[in-house]
């Protein structure tokens, strides 16, 4: 590597650690500030006014037209013939059952083993063999030029033990409303107990049909659902690396 590469090199890493610094700096006084308070919980808002919010497009079918017969109290898009009690608009709330018990083992294990020798001499070439030692060193043996040996092995074991259950349940916001009829819902739900501030969210697509009549849905009728459960706070500041470990790991290539 030539003098200018190196000084490049040398620059950006040198940029690279002085962002991870700053960036750090400023997590560090935010944490510094709100030392004896317990973690804010964020504030109920219109999902389609959040930055970076976009509506959910998805491959639709032709529109329906709802149709009513003469002297008929019936429409053709109608699910029952006294009022739904379930959700139906943009704005109204559904429950969503979430119960996930998720069990995963997984066990892996490699070996590789590699040796390889290289020797080459050079005996008599015309006579050029004995003007070597003017451009190499004096010690020179013509007949061992080339005496490489190298030798590697690997190996590596992994597993995996997994084992995950989630039971709650979460109101939902219908979001949006799909050509084919199909609901875009949105939920979060925030428990704080002392220090530690639990969230759940959850997004996704569901069908009028699923919702049941006591106006719930179970997760595993969700299409594109995402779920997450996580937290703030003390305990999940402890729980996570230092960000000095966490920059060494992305940094570190062995």
């Amino acid at each position: 590597m030539n003098t200018k590469h190196t000084k490049r090199y040398s620059r950006l890493m040198l940029a690279l650690l002085l962002g991870c610094s700053l960036s750090a700096c400023s997590n560090t006084m935010d944490r510094l500030s709100a030392i004896g308070s317990p973690p804010e919980q964020s504030r109920i808002e219109n999902p389609q006014l959040k930055e970076g919010y976009q509506p959910v497009s998805m491959p639709m079918p032709t529109p329906k037209v709802a149709l009513r017969q003469p002297n008929s109290l019936w429409d053709s898009n109608r699910q029952a013939f006294f009022k739904d009690q379930r959700a139906a608009n943009v704005g109204d709330i559904l429950t969503v059952l979430i119960e996930i018990n998720d069990k995963a083992e997984l066990d892996n294990e490699t070996e590789r083993t590699r040796d390889a020798t290289e020797d080459a001499g050079l005996d008599n070439l015309l006579g050029i063999e004995t003007k070597l030692t003017q451009v190499l060193p004096e010690a020179l043996d013509n007949q061992s030029l080339v005496n490489a040996d190298s030798s590697s092995k690997s190996n590596g074991k992994g597993s995996i033990n997994r084992e995950e259950k989630i039971n709650v349940r979460l109101a939902a916001v219908v979001t949006q409303v799909l050509p084919n009829g199909n609901f875009v819902i949105r939920g979060s739900q925030e428990t704080r107990v002392n220090f530690e501030n639990r969230i759940l969210n959850i997004d996704g697509i569901i069908r009028p049909q699923d919702i049941s009549v006591d106006n719930t849905v179970n997760y595993d009728q969700i299409a594109e659902a995402r779920i997450a459960y996580g937290g703030k706070g003390q305990i999940s500041d402890v729980q996570q690396a230092r960000y000095g470990q966490q920059v060494y790991d992305i940094l570190f290539p062995f």
